[in-house]
């Protein structure tokens, strides 16, 4: 049994998963087509594929809630930043706003309307105006921190922990590490429930498909087209933005530079933190400072999260639409912040993004179950859209590195040319 087990974990997460999507679908497809009727001996088989999927949702509607609470508090009791390192953190934070400002955008021009077969037909008010959004916003954010946790108030849960957050910051080493390693514990917690999806992704794809039929596929390209989309768009026009706003010269030989070393080891490898060592030589051949980019690159991996942006902000627009939900403009400005602000705990965890959709979610007041359903529906694409968020993510951890030393080479008079190498500043 244990090599039986070995053997499934040497096999690549992203092909399981694709696996599991292949026999859910085949087996779903059909029941749809009376091929299977789950009145017939078949009954027993649905039953289980089933309750795979909800096994799998419940597993993670259990463990977000207290994965945001330490992700948040260890993040913020532990960051630190000095000389330019301050520039590098203001543009990852404002990268990743406007990541998800865009995504709002896109969800406007291209609205995506999705099938949930496990949950029922559900309609919600519209919130009336940006009033009546503020005023749940600050009831939820002062809610107890215990019944925050237990009802899965994401609000609630994110104020304490960025008050708590703050507060260690003045606590010794040794009680930052105990967070740190609580955060990290989670995050192990997470990783089993994560290398257990491609059997909750089976009886997710087997429910839908054998309910809705195969149309829920193209429901799903739709929206991997609008998450696919604005990320290109972050990488290609708006982070380009920004660096020619910082420097006043081309940012293209830079960006697409960083797309090419970075990128696109990234969107292999799926994983911000296994491509920093990628990211460090590609800075060392830039000719940056190995005293800012040795703390920027890893931090990036934590906190510069544009395409963990944009896949929260779709998911939680979808899923507004999905209940019946109009988001206005000064609603959606405000959805842009938190979702900025809860993807900088995205990182570290397979699958981080997703499990934060409910955070979003809570700010129009969706159900906490349907929100689950939604993370569930970014499993199934995930074998797309994280490796283009990956992909983002990790790059534009060098693209704002250098900008910010370029910035710096340009008001010292050095003649540079952007995303060419030069000797290692020490």
């Amino acid at each position: 049994m244990k090599e039986l087990v070995q053997k499934w974990n040497s096999i690549s997460l992203i092909l399981r998963i694709v696996i599991g999507m292949i026999i859910g679908a085949i087996f779903g497809a059909m029941v749809s087509a009376g091929v299977l009727s789950v009145e017939s001996w078949w009954a027993g088989f649905d039953a289980f594929i089933t309750l795979l999927g909800s096994l799998f949702t419940g597993a993670l509607k259990a463990v977000a809630p207290i994965l945001v609470f330490f992700l948040v508090i260890s993040a913020l009791a532990r960051a630190q930043a000095s000389g330019n390192m301050k520039t590098i953190i203001v543009l990852y934070l404002i990268s990743t706003f406007v990541a998800a400002f865009v995504a709002v955008l896109g969800c406007y021009i291209f609205p995506v309307d999705v099938t949930i077969a496990t949950v029922g037909e559900v309609t919600q008010e519209s919130p009336q105006g940006i009033g009546e959004v503020l005023s749940n916003l600050l009831i939820n954010a002062v809610s107890n921190p215990v019944a925050a946790l237990a009802n899965a108030n994401y609000i609630g849960i994110l104020v304490w922990a960025v008050l708590l957050g703050i507060a260690l910051r003045k606590a010794d080493t040794n009680t930052k590490e105990v967070f740190r390693h609580v955060a990290d514990a989670i995050g192990h917690v997470v990783r089993w429930i994560i290398n257990c999806a491609p059997f909750g992704i089976l009886g997710l794809v087997y429910t839908a498909v054998s309910t809705s039929g195969m149309s829920i596929f193209y429901e799903y390209g739709q929206l991997i087209l609008v998450l696919v989309v604005c990320m290109l768009f972050i990488a290609l026009v708006a982070n380009p933005i920004i660096v020619f706003i910082l420097t006043r010269k081309n940012p293209y030989p830079l960006v697409l530079r960083c797309l090419k070393d970075s990128g696109l080891t990234a969107f292999f490898t799926r994983s911000s933190a296994a491509n920093i060592p990628v990211n460090m030589a590609l800075c060392e051949k830039l000719g940056l400072n190995k005293d800012n980019y040795s703390v920027s690159i890893p931090l990036g991996a934590t906190i510069n999260m544009a395409g963990a942006a944009v896949t929260i902000t779709v998911m939680a627009m979808t899923a507004a639409r999905y209940v019946g939900l109009e988001v206005d403009i000064p609603t959606a400005v405000i959805l842009s912040g938190l979702a900025a602000i809860s993807a900088c705990g995205a990182s570290g965890v397979a699958g981080g993004s997703l499990l934060l959709i409910p955070l979003a979610c809570s700010l129009f007041g969706i159900d906490p179950n349907i929100a689950v359903e939604f993370i569930g529906i970014g499993f199934i694409i995930g074998v797309i859209q994280d490796s283009c968020e990956t992909a983002l993510n990790s790059s534009s951890d060098v693209v704002f590195t250098a900008t910010a030393e370029y910035r710096t080479w340009i008001k010292e008079g050095r003649d540079f040319q952007m995303g060419k190498d030069y000797a290692p500043q020490e």
